[in-house]
């Protein structure tokens, strides 16, 4: 499965990460109310977000987002922890957005191009989402994501984090929301 390709619809381009896109990320992601629900609330912090962006370097899978009518970066995404057995799963997150693009649909094309993408080689997608993160776990709700009984315990800068796992499977996909684009 390749975890970094390039996918276009009729906004977004989404194509793999590159170093040489620090500057315009960080130009979105040092925004503090992007990450004011996040159980990770301190990214827009340069240290923090540098340690957030070479983490997505070195783990593949990460893709900018970029809004094709101006050109520019408007936000990144990951597909990590591939794991082919049992049909497959691979994971969908560390997903942000420039506040100026929340809502008008950018979050539900992007999701849909990468699930299309995604459940052609596994059955099951995963989203984990910090438990209070509401805005979040509204957003999942919205493009078909549904709520299932795992919950993880994550090691953040600032403490432990509780995460619930939304996902969406192949026939979920079909049958929900984004299925007609």
């Amino acid at each position: 499965m390749d975890r970094q390709p390039v996918l276009e619809g009729e906004r977004l381009l989404l194509r793999p990460l590159e170093e040489a896109d620090w500057d315009a990320l960080y130009a979105v992601a040092g925004d503090p109310l992007i990450w004011e629900l996040h159980p990770a609330n301190d990214r827009w912090q340069e240290p923090v977000f540098r340690a957030f962006f070479a983490d997505a370097l070195a783990q593949g899978g990460a893709l900018a987002v970029i809004d094709k009518v101006s050109g520019t970066i408007i936000g990144s995404s990951r597909m990590q922890a591939y794991d082919p057995a049992g049909g497959g799963s691979v994971e969908i997150g560390w997903t942000f957005l420039a506040r100026s693009h929340w809502g008008g649909g950018y979050n539900r094309e992007m999701k849909r191009l990468m699930l299309a993408h995604a459940l052609r080689f596994v059955e099951r997608v995963d989203f984990r989402v910090g438990e209070g993160n509401v805005r979040s776990r509204r957003a999942m709700e919205k493009i078909g994501g549904r709520l299932s009984d795992r919950r993880e315990v994550v090691q953040t800068a600032s403490g432990p984090a509780c995460h619930v796992v939304y996902e969406i499977t192949r026939q979920g996909y079909a049958e929900g929301p984004l299925k007609d684009g």
